[in-house]
């Protein structure tokens, strides 16, 4: 039995599809993959979507990194929610928004109405931002950056395959099908969350003045900042792929939206074995050490990249083979970081794992752009690998910030321990 915030919960009592009792992990691992899922099942389709609504790549590609920052903006408001009135609520909400906005989307007559519902379905992103809290409500931090590794290692198994499936869909039906195929889960998903998950805050805030009032704590801890950018920087790697991949395979390789959909697999089968990894090894080496082995396996995957870029070598796999060490890299770092962000003030874990969540993805939006602007059909993939070269190293540089600190000052309390 685990004392978490003044109270009480036993891994014990969890009982699958009870909604009176903590939530199984496959139920945190879905409304999370959903997330995942609204985020890249597209990609393949984005070329496609630029000729249907009579606009440029440029613009259509603000789907990607608009939806970023609208997740950005909404996770600021999801961590307190749920502080307040509890996971629950704030998760069965989340997923109701994403369908409405799945179906605006599918049904879109022109761009602006499509980029309206793309920011409606944003509010997916509290399953995310929750399972991480959730996580955090019932176990110890170094138990939680285990846990949060498989949760997150369930999750990626739905990148691994949407892409690829959006492809296929893209090929068969056209881009919309990949719509429809999220809104038949988003309905199976929120059926499950409905069923399973019981609360696990119990120790709700009094109030968004209270929240807000306690968001000193956080942002003056230089933990916190140290954590969250190494998030920041870290998943700012994978989401520079995001702006960019999609214009690599399409204009550079001339990839059809199936194929290149299927060199999509690559960095989700990376980062599902990276949070493998994680979810058997942070207890036992730590979640410094964690962090510091992802980060130095995202450079050297970009440094394999760039020798075969600088030898021209032609084929798509020379660009995406190296690049899937990055999702090994993510899936060592970012568990142990989002665990370390929730535990520098455990009563707000929820406000940590809402606000990092924000900076992350705000800082995710902005280098999504940033490699869709550096791109050009004479340039090559080089301008592309020195984004991401640049991010990867301020990532190690966090990280380093942190284990600065633990050595100056101890490592975080036992009381933030539990």
């Amino acid at each position: 039995m685990t004392t978490l915030n003044g109270r009480e919960q036993s891994a014990g009592t969890r009982r699958f599809l009870d909604r009176g009792t903590p939530p199984h992990i496959a139920t945190l691992v879905l409304a999370a993959g959903l997330a995942a899922m609204s985020m890249n099942i597209f990609l393949p389709s984005l070329a496609a979507m630029a000729d249907h609504f009579g606009t440029s790549y440029a613009v259509m590609q603000f789907a990607v990194s608009g939806y970023l920052a609208g997740t950005a903006a909404i996770q600021i408001a999801i961590g307190p929610l749920s502080d307040i009135f509890g996971r629950r609520p704030v998760m069965i909400g989340g997923i109701v928004l994403l369908l409405l906005g799945t179906l605006i989307c599918a049904f879109a007559p022109n761009i602006a109405v499509f980029m309206a519902g793309r920011m409606i379905q944003t509010g997916v992103v509290a399953g995310i931002v929750l399972s991480r809290a959730i996580v955090r409500d019932m176990v110890p931090m170094d138990e939680a950056a285990s846990m949060i590794g498989y949760v997150t290692m369930g999750m990626s198994v739905v990148p691994m395959i949407a892409p690829t499936l959006g492809g296929l869909l893209n090929d068969l039906f056209g881009w919309q099908a990949s719509f429809f195929a999220l809104l038949i889960s988003g309905l199976l998903v929120l059926a499950l969350v409905w069923r399973d998950l019981g609360e696990t805050n119990t120790a709700q805030s009094a109030s968004f003045g209270a929240q807000f009032r306690s968001w000193p704590q956080l942002l003056t801890s230089r933990r916190f900042w140290g954590y969250t950018l190494t998030a920041t920087f870290s998943s700012g790697v994978f989401f520079s792929f995001l702006g960019g991949a999609p214009f690599v395979g399409t204009v550079l390789f001339q990839l059809s939206p199936a194929a290149l959909g299927l060199y999509f697999f690559g960095m989700a089968a990376g980062y599902m074995l990276g949070n493998y990894l994680s979810g058997r090894y942070a207890r036992r080496f730590g979640i410094g050490p964690m962090m510091v082995s992802g980060n130095i396996v995202n450079v050297i995957g970009l440094a394999l990249a760039f020798l075969l870029s600088v030898l021209d070598a032609a084929h798509p796999l020379a660009f995406f083979g190296p690049l899937s060490l990055i999702g090994v890299g993510n899936g060592l770092t970012l568990p142990s970081a989002n665990a370390g962000m929730v535990s520098v003030r455990p009563h707000l874990a929820g406000s940590a794992s809402g606000l990092g969540g924000a900076i992350m993805l705000g800082g995710g939006a902005a280098l999504s752009v940033v490699a869709g602007a550096v791109l050009h059909a004479d340039g090559g993939t080089l301008p592309l690998l020195v984004v991401m070269t640049v991010t990867a190293l301020l990532a190690l540089l966090a990280t380093e910030y942190v284990r600065l600190i633990d050595r100056r000052e101890g490592e975080l309390a036992q009381e933030n321990l539990r």
